[in-house]
């Protein structure tokens, strides 16, 4: 199961006030497109496993999730990273702060953390 993430922020004012709407700019990974305007945000799926019960079928997939933010500016970077984790601290769970770097090669700042999630069946 995909976690909600696109959904979760893409309803979140405070997302959508720095990554707009209509699109929102938040992609899975790769999947950017090309000369996207900045700021935007992509994130993967880097686990994930049922949560499995001797006696009964998982009703419960959990992830986690890396959630890579680039932008003009570390302000900015840094801005549109605190909405994300607000917003999906609402549904989900902040496990790492990766730091923050500039993008060899685009010099775009960036900024990462990864989330767990608990996704329903």
């Amino acid at each position: 199961m995909t976690p909600p993430i696109f959904p979760t922020c893409a309803a979140d004012p405070g997302v959508t006030a720095l990554l707009g709407t209509l699109p929102t700019r938040l992609y899975p990974f790769g999947k950017a497109p090309a000369g996207v305007a900045l700021p935007y945000a992509v994130w993967r799926t880097v686990t994930g496993a049922p949560e499995n019960y001797l006696a009964d079928r998982p009703d419960i997939d959990g992830a986690t999730l890396q959630v890579d933010v680039y932008a003009a500016t570390p302000g900015d970077a840094t801005a549109v990273a605190e909405a994300l984790r607000d917003a999906i601290e609402l549904k989900a769970h902040i496990v790492r702060w990766g730091g923050d770097d500039t993008d060899p090669e685009t010099s775009h700042y960036h900024v990462a953390f990864d989330v767990d999630w608990w996704v329903p069946r």
